[in-house]
């Protein structure tokens, strides 16, 4: 079933009114602009076309192939008479005609009807849809012959055939189409494909539903996506993108005894690439004022402003004060920066975890891939390194490279949990997209590099029980050079301390549904909008905050028991970025003195023995009653052990300024564990050795129910 004369005439009446009104600026610029490109997009508005006429909005949901083919056939003739209009010459005239412009259609209705986010199924079939998903598939480019003419043997009749899109673009014609009836089947091939202007470029891509935007439990599906002409590279595998397109099915030639196979295909008509996330941020400026006045409300006590945040980071997780810190800074990340050589520096922090069982290594993974957008949560178990960077797959003969996890998570979070799970030669393999940000790939004569700017939250097991006596690389079998490529390395350990244990149980099993109605406690859309905020961020280090990471990263250098695998240059390179990670967490646009400190308090508690600090334990770590008094301790103690009282007398100076006061958070923003908060800040003040506080610990007066 097709269209009517009257409605095709309607069509190509209100589309060139169309194209005069709001897109004869675009027209001229296209037949101007002499790049040598012969086919050139002009981007179609619907919904400004479809109230300029409700019934060309009709005609094109239920004929959506043919109205496209009435829109590129108006758009040629409009350039066609703009450019005689400009140039009346047949040179010209000629010239113009090797320029063939498309209307790519854009801004759909937001409707079922019209939008999805999930696959189409056959019911879809001939209709216009806009799907969201993301690339995990991409072929080479080759050259499709659409268009070829025969001649009849016995009536010498030429004619002209178009290739069948539904049989994979065979040339199907079963007669010569000659009005006096010839009817013959016997013909030959006049172009023989030899004819350029019957060519065209096509590629093939495959499409994937968005796995955030799934149901619990639900495989995601995914569907071939056919790009054409000026569409053809315009993504790569691992980018979110919005393809608009016409659902069609295609199979292989009939054959004897041989099964029809019949596949989904959307052909492209546009395709929109969403990595900048453009749409988010014109909602980013309508909470960004909700933040500015949360952290006016604590500007006479940041710090406390920033414990308030990190209470609401994974909140089924009790304590853990430090942990909670260095995930929240390693999810806001640095800045990215170029050398003067033009060699990119990673902005994006990587992070170890490495702990007993039972220590909530897994809970952080979860959490944060709920937080970051474009992430990707994955296990080492089975994870070969096709699975985790890119793998050649063969498909019909050709061969596709189809995205592994790094690539999929390119500008978001890849979590990977039990990580010495992955076997040795495809660790190796994320080497480079963990330093370089990208994966040069060379496999089944496809030569290219793909991007993988992620940030890495890992999480291991120790092998064995693990022993403070050896090294890092020996307790988690892990090769130096990946070891220094992680910025932050934790360990948990569990000592199997009663009054601890007393209080973990308390919160499981009594209060843990008071934590989650806790009004305080920022939701999880309320996270999620301010990481996207203070991604925007970009911090500059000051020269106090430099002269700070300089000596400390001099301080580990010459220290006798430094860990050859940590102290490299890489170790400076990942404190200036903890630095500015920590000032985007405190929505500032100056990395200070203070991130600083913070950056090297954190830093201390990853390097096994550290220079200022000693040993320290993160797992027993808890939220401090006075989170500025607990702040001046750690700048004293560095700054002191740094050898840079200048810098202390003036820092102390500036938190001696009065200061409005500030409720405490506690250890968890109640009543019943405050007491406890302070008993166990005293593990992060690290002014006073473990093995004291553990005795502390055992002969304190509170009485924990």
């Amino acid at each position: 079933m097709s269209m009517n004369p009257e409605q095709e005439a309607l069509i190509t009446r209100v589309f060139g009114s169309y194209l005069m009104e709001y897109h004869h600026g675009d027209m001229i610029q296209l037949i101007a602009d002499a790049n040598g490109e012969s086919h050139r997009p002009v981007v179609v508005n619907a919904m400004t076309l479809f109230e300029a006429s409700m019934e060309v909005g009709d005609c094109f949901v239920a004929y959506p192939s043919d109205v496209l083919s009435i829109f590129d056939k108006v758009l040629h003739r409009r350039a066609m008479e703009l450019s005689q209009n400009a140039d009346g010459t047949d040179r010209t005239k000629e010239r113009r005609l090797n320029v063939s412009p498309h209307a790519r259609i854009t801004g759909l209705p937001v409707c079922p009807e019209l939008t999805r986010d999930t696959i189409p199924r056959s019911r879809d079939i001939g209709r216009f849809l806009s799907v969201t998903g993301t690339v995990i598939r991409t072929s080479v480019t080759k050259v499709l012959e659409y268009e070829r003419e025969f001649i009849c043997t016995k009536c010498h009749h030429v004619f002209t055939v178009q290739a069948d899109f539904d049989q994979f673009c065979t040339f199907a014609q079963l007669a010569c189409p000659k009005p006096d009836g010839c009817n013959s089947i016997r013909f030959n091939c006049l172009s023989g494909g030899s004819d350029p202007a019957a060519c065209r470029d096509y590629q093939e891509i495959k499409l994937q539903e968005q796995v955030q935007r799934l149901s619990v439990g639900s495989i995601p599906r995914s569907v071939v996506v056919v790009l054409e002409d000026d569409l053809v590279d315009s993504c790569k595998s691992g980018d979110d993108v919005t393809v608009y397109g016409v659902i069609r099915q295609r199979w292989k030639p009939f054959s004897d005894g041989a099964h029809c196979d019949v596949e989904l295909v959307l052909k492209a008509n546009n395709i929109e690439v969403n990595n900048q996330q453009a749409a988010a941020t014109v909602a980013m400026k309508n909470v960004q004022k909700d933040f500015e006045d949360f952290w006016n409300n604590y500007k006479h006590d940041p710090i406390a402003g920033r414990n308030q945040i990190l209470l609401s980071l994974c909140p089924q997780v009790f304590g853990m004060y430090l942990i909670k810190l260095a995930v929240a800074m390693v999810l806001a990340g640095g800045v990215q920066r170029i050398d003067s050589s033009g060699t990119k520096i990673r902005g994006e922090c990587h992070m170890l975890l490495v702990g007993d069982p039972g220590t909530g290594k897994s809970q952080f993974l979860k959490y944060a891939a709920k937080i970051m957008p474009r992430s990707v949560l994955t296990a080492g178990i089975g994870s070969t390194s096709a699975g985790l960077t890119v793998a050649a797959v063969r498909d019909g003969g050709d061969w596709h490279l189809e995205a592994g996890a790094l690539v999929l998570s390119d500008g978001g979070l890849c979590c990977i949990d039990e990580f010495n799970s992955i076997k040795e030669h495809d660790r190796i393999s994320i080497h480079e997209a963990m330093e370089q940000q990208s994966i040069s790939v060379a496999k089944a004569g496809m030569v290219c590099k793909l991007n993988t700017r992620t940030t890495i939250l890992a999480a291991t097991n120790p092998k064995g029980q693990y022993d403070p006596e050896e090294p890092l690389s020996v307790n988690v079998a892990l090769a130096s050079p990946l070891l220094s490529r992680f910025d932050l390395v934790l360990i948990l350990m569990d000592t199997k301390n009663p009054e601890w244990d007393r209080i973990i149980s308390s919160f499981i099993l009594e209060d843990r549904g008071q934590c989650s109605e806790n009004s305080s406690l920022w939701t999880m859309e309320k996270m999620k909008a301010y990481f996207r905020v203070i991604k925007h961020l970009q911090p500059q280090v000051c020269d106090e905050a430099n002269s700070i990471l300089t000596r400390y990263y001099q301080l580990q250098r010459q220290s006798d028991g430094c860990n050859a695998a940590r102290t490299t240059i890489r170790m400076l390179e990942s404190l200036s970025r903890l630095a500015e990670a920590h000032a985007r967490l405190m929505f500032r646009e100056t990395v200070t003195v203070e991130d600083a400190v913070m950056a090297v308090c954190v830093m201390e508690c990853s390097m096994q023995g550290g220079a200022l600090l000693g040993n320290v334990h993160a797992l027993l770590s808890s939220f401090p009653a006075d989170p500025g008094q607990q702040y001046q301790t750690q700048c004293r103690i560095l700054l002191e052990g740094l050898n840079l009282p200048m810098l202390l007398e003036k820092e102390i100076r500036r938190l001696a300024r009065p200061r409005t006061h500030t409720p405490s958070c506690g250890a968890l923003g109640s009543g019943r564990f405050e007491d406890h908060g302070k008993l166990f800040s005293d593990l992060f003040e690290l002014s006073i050795p473990y093995s004291t506080l553990c005795d502390t610990i055992f002969h304190s007066r509170f009485a924990i129910v």
